[in-house]
């Protein structure tokens, strides 16, 4: 029996070296494994085997069986890949001697904004990060000093999902994860997309861009906090700008200030831009709260940090002169083609 079943095998293994098709692959299987195939009539010899060898021989029938039928299926899988292959070999035949197809589109004027604020802040050693839409209610609130029944929270009436997480209304949302990740002295920037239950006008949508930096190390201060700004304002307005601090309240930021910047387009002078006023309103920022740096693992005895953000919304309105924040997330291609900028 074990001849006959040896027999077999190698005629297999044989035919497989000249089979070409998936059809001559399913021809060879019915020849050997078919009701009438070759391995098949062995099966029927069975009952003449004596008791005591019927498990030995049941057992080398069944493992012929499988190896045949893993080889046969092995090459019809081999022989599927190759035909594949040449179907996309062939479809992507491509005629350099065609002339070119010009693919022209244009980058979203915030992704312009974007790009060009991340490359300011990289050139100042600053690594940028992207940071969940999606976040824990401990990130997006308790870390950054915002813990359950503050007032703040009120401020930001946010998305919940039934989990338990929400829609991350600040890119604060990040910090705890980026003190925890990098290792000290730290400068990052994390821009992203936020949500709140707004009533949409405007100057105000319930889906927006920000754009957040840490600076941590030891002897942080203010001082350090207002070159960062001015240098990247002065960039991306392309002039000398003048900043001036005013007190405000940010509860992951003590001391907290409001920065503004004198308007660029009238010198100060007022225009519509700056309502007149002579100032625009454009970064919140302050230095980390001590409370922030613990939650973060960092300790605020020995390290202190500055915190900024800004609106990408904000200044992309201001840089190409949107007067609608609705108009950024409207997906109108009259409004996007304008900025005629090669994606």
């Amino acid at each position: 029996m074990k001849e006959r079943i040896d027999e077999i095998l190698k005629y297999t293994r044989d035919v497989l070296e000249s089979i070409k098709t998936s059809a001559e692959c399913q021809t060879l299987r019915v020849e050997t494994l078919g009701k009438n195939g070759k391995l098949t009539q062995l099966f029927r010899f069975m009952k003449e085997v004596p008791a005591e060898k019927k498990g030995e021989v049941g057992a080398m029938l069944n493992n012929a069986k499988n190896d045949i039928e893993a080889m046969i299926s092995a090459k019809e899988t081999f022989l599927e890949q190759a035909e594949l292959d040449r179907e996309i070999r062939s479809a992507e035949k491509i005629d350099i001697t065609l002339p070119s197809q010009t693919c022209t589109g244009s980058l979203h004027p915030r992704t312009i904004i974007q790009h060009e604020i991340e490359e300011i802040f990289m050139s100042m050693g600053f690594v940028v990060e992207d940071g969940n839409e999606v976040e824990t209610e401990y990130n997006n609130f308790t870390a950054v000093n915002v813990p359950e029944n503050h007032p703040a929270r009120d401020m930001q009436d946010t998305f919940w999902l039934d989990n338990g997480q929400v829609l991350k209304t600040h890119t604060s949302a990040a910090q705890n994860r980026i003190l925890r990740k990098y290792p000290l002295p730290i400068r990052a920037i994390f821009p992203g997309r936020c949500f709140r239950n707004e009533d949409t006008d405007a100057g105000h949508e319930n889906t927006f861009f920000q754009l957040e930096g840490v600076i941590v190390d030891k002897d942080v201060s203010v001082g350090n906090l207002i070159y960062f700004m001015k240098e990247m304002l002065s960039k991306i307005f392309k002039k000398e700008v003048e900043v001036r601090l005013r007190p405000g309240f940010f509860p992951f930021t003590e001391p907290s200030f409001e920065m503004d910047v004198r308007c660029p387009f009238c010198d100060g002078h007022g225009c519509s831009t700056c309502k007149q006023g002579g100032w625009i309103e454009l970064c919140p920022c302050g230095m980390i709260h001590p409370e922030v740096l613990k939650n973060g693992g960092i300790d605020p005895e020995k390290y202190s940090g500055c915190a900024f953000g800004l609106g990408l919304d904000r200044m992309t309105m201001l840089s190409f002169g949107i007067n609608d924040i609705r108009e950024l997330n409207s997906g109108d291609l009259k409004l996007l083609k304008q900025f005629n900028v090669k994606a």
